[in-house]
């Protein structure tokens, strides 16, 4: 089968390494080249890790993201994952760090509790007297996004594929699997997937409503130079509690340190919408960081980086028109499920049971 893949994020990436291997005669195309910094695929890095609130299933799947990885590193001949594991520092009765451990506890999950004194000797950059507890799970870590981009291309090329960088699709045919780019030229497919990230609205307005598109930025800092070494041995901080949803990750795999929160984020209806980082923002970031952590003033920010991500009220989306099947994570929680991600949607392509892959992409048990 002839197949258009339109966007080289993780799940354009992966889908497309599925269906070469599937035999199916493939060609990706991406807007700017891959891995693009722009995508929210297109970091440095990204958590994987197993902890879900109770009940959601996406702990469970884990399992088979680690097994679709595993395939992947050895078609790649490299594992771009850093086991690291995770940790998270609940401050507050109920939030998101606790629910996480009540979501570990019933999975039967590992992880050992650490109370405050014990986990600022474990991890010196914490701020003492800041918080309730903290937990360790080894059962997580950092996946090296634009490594792993870099990679999946070149294998593609090295199998057969056809993978166009810079050759933004303005048009898409679901009804007869036309693609036509911004150069004026024209594809045509058996079956064209859809993975275009914050860049799906345009392709697919009527999908506005089911996704929403957000503007986000994070702040790559450089520690004190007394708590490098902490940093450097440090597992991926996953949450540092209360209501801020922050994450840390240390550095790893040539990429420095950096700091992200789902309150630092705006609404927009244009995925191009203020892409320039604005004076203070990064630091504006580093802040919502203490407590937890101390000092963070010492922090220095060397970077602020931008994306645009999409947010879906029903977790992850497939949606099928025509000839064209639509894909879209939800938030910046996908990331971890790429590799299974791909696997699933190219088994949708040869079998067409797309119930069967919405059920999947949604975590319900079968």
């Amino acid at each position: 089968m002839n197949v258009i893949v339109v966007g080289a994020g993780i799940a354009g990436l992966s889908t497309a390494w599925s269906l070469v291997k599937a035999g199916h005669l493939v060609s990706i195309v991406e807007q700017g080249p891959i891995p693009n910094p722009l995508a929210a695929s297109g970091d440095h890095h990204r958590i994987i890790r197993r902890a879900y609130r109770a009940g959601t299933g996406y702990g469970r799947l884990i399992t088979e993201a680690y097994e679709a990885w595993d395939e992947m590193w050895a078609d790649l001949g490299e594992s771009h994952l850093d086991p690291r594991g995770f940790i998270c520092i609940s401050r507050e009765p109920g939030d998101e760090a606790e629910e996480y451990r009540e979501g570990m506890e019933a999975g039967n999950y590992p992880f050992d509790l650490f109370e405050p004194d014990a986990a600022v000797e474990r991890w010196p950059f914490l701020q003492p007297g800041s918080f309730r507890y903290a937990y360790f799970s080894p059962d997580g870590g950092a996946l090296h996004c634009r490594k792993i981009a870099w990679g999946l291309a070149r294998w593609l090329r090295e199998n057969g594929a056809n993978v166009y960088e810079n050759s933004k699709v303005v048009e898409i045919d679901s009804d007869v699997g036309h693609v036509v780019l911004a150069s004026g030229e024209t594809m045509q497919a058996d079956r064209i997937i859809v993975a275009a990230g914050a860049w799906v609205l345009k392709l697919f307005p009527e999908l506005d409503g089911q996704l929403k598109t957000w503007r986000t930025a994070l702040a790559y800092v450089e520690p004190p130079a007394d708590l490098k070494a902490a940093w450097q041995a440090a597992s991926v901080v996953l949450d540092i509690g209360g209501s801020v949803d922050g994450y840390a990750i240390p550095p790893t795999g040539g990429a420095g340190m950096k700091f992200g929160s789902g309150l630092h984020r705006a609404p927009t209806s244009d995925a191009d919408w203020n892409r320039q980082p604005v004076p203070g923002e990064g630091e504006a970031i580093r802040n919502l960081f203490s407590p937890p952590i101390a000092r963070i003033e010492e922090y220095k920010v060397t970077e602020v980086v931008t994306c645009a991500y999409t947010f879906t009220a029903e977790k992850f989306l497939a949606h099928r028109k025509g000839k064209c099947l639509v894909v879209s994570a939800c938030s910046g929680h996908g990331y971890k499920f790429g590799a299974a991600v791909g696997r699933r949607v190219a088994a949708c392509v040869s079998n067409g049971d797309v119930d069967g892959l919405k059920k999947w992409l949604r975590a319900e048990a079968a």
